[in-house]
């Protein structure tokens, strides 16, 4: 593509503005219509998010929750169903972003950051299964290991959870899963863009180590379990975007070797 073909397939701001409007009005639509449908699931969606719970319990079948305040169960459902809905409606808002940007993109460009768009959900729900598979029962196993068992000389402690901070607790580590998952896009992003080098990242290694704890410890819950399953991980992220940026460089190195062998010829 030259600049001439550039130059003469922009379009005047206002048309700009109208396809921004109605990318906006196509993702909107695609979260109200999730949000329906979540909604109406909502109960059927909490008993799914409960299940990890009810594995660390040592007796499932005689857990209950509790709502404090009359309207708490209703706000907890509208929570829950955004939750739903946001993460339902990503597809379908990653494509109205492409399709906004992509006009304004090289050919290579447009090959290069349709991966990123499919690695992000994706990436995302791995994150999101380990905390619903191994960090949130680990984590509720610690807490539930506080309990005591009343007696001569000792109270009874039994914990009584309430149905807003449950959800609260398991959408604040889904999302920070959720969100440090992501560092293999945001590192191999900034490599291609050449704001970050592999070396660089390597030498830097101590310092994300750092980061990676302070992150787990604001991000997570005051526990060891779900800081340590955190910080674990982002570790494991940041090894693998050093070889996705170093894969990312060596391609970048081919290409301009086969440029200069063509402008050689």
């Amino acid at each position: 593509m030259t600049q001439e073909d550039i130059d003469a397939s922009k379009a005047p701001l206002i048309e700009h503005l109208i396809e921004l409007r109605q990318r906006l009005i196509w993702s909107i639509g695609a979260v109200l219509v999730m949000f329906v449908v979540c909604f109406y699931f909502a109960s059927d969606i909490y008993n799914i998010l409960t299940v990890p719970y009810l594995k660390a319990a040592p007796n499932p079948d005689a857990v209950k929750m509790i709502f404090t305040a009359p309207q708490e169960w209703f706000f907890t459902q509208l929570k829950l169903a955004l939750f739903g809905a946001l993460f339902l409606a990503f597809p379908v808002i990653a494509s109205q972003v492409y399709m906004f940007v992509a006009p304004g993109l090289y050919k290579e460009e447009r090959g290069a950051f349709l991966p990123f768009l499919v690695a992000t959900p994706i990436l995302f729900l791995i994150g999101a299964c380990l905390v619903y598979f191994l960090v949130m029962p680990m984590a509720m196993s610690f807490f539930l290991s506080m309990e005591q068992v009343g007696g001569e000389g000792k109270v009874a402690i039994e914990h009584l959870a309430k149905v807003s901070e449950y959800l609260g607790l398991i959408m604040v580590l889904i999302f920070a899963f959720g969100l440090v998952f992501q560092l293999p896009v945001v590192l191999t992003l900034l490599g291609r863009a050449g704001l970050a080098t592999s070396e660089g990242l390597k030498q830097k290694r101590k310092y994300a180590i750092v980061a990676a704890f302070t992150a787990a410890a604001i991000l997570t819950p005051p526990d060891p379990i779900s800081q340590i399953g955190l910080a674990l991980p982002t570790l494991l992220l940041y090894e693998v975007s050093i070889l996705s940026v170093r894969l990312v460089e060596r391609k970048r190195a081919e290409r301009e070797a086969e440029r200069e062998a063509g402008e050689a010829a």
